[in-house]
């Protein structure tokens, strides 16, 4: 079976999407922690960093640029934004599907 936030990207669970791209999905967290909590994945399943590689690093990269259009789109880019990656149980990560929290008040 899929990955949950596998299942999200491909739009067979319901989300409120944020922003979406070739690589990467954003959506609203279920349970925000702040008054803007969105999740950005990237489509291609990656447990967690730990379990990155090599061929993973222009992923990455664009990960942070999606981020960043992300921020400019929901207007926090200036006011400033904080982002958040749990990696394994221990650290707070509950799914396994690489994810950044991006968060703002």
């Amino acid at each position: 079976m899929e990955c949950l936030f596998c299942q999200i990207a491909n739009r067979e669970k319901s989300s409120d999407v944020v922003w979406e791209d070739d690589e990467f999905f954003s959506f609203k967290d279920i349970n925000p922690k702040s008054r803007i909590h969105v999740l950005v994945i990237p489509k291609r399943h990656i447990d967690s960093v730990s379990h990155m590689d090599g061929e993973d690093v222009p992923l990455i990269g664009n990960l942070f640029l999606a981020i960043q259009q992300i921020a400019r789109n929901l207007g926090i880019q200036g006011s400033g934004y904080r982002l958040e990656i749990n990696v394994g149980r221990g650290g707070g990560q509950i799914i396994d599907h690489l994810h950044v929290h991006l968060l703002a008040d």
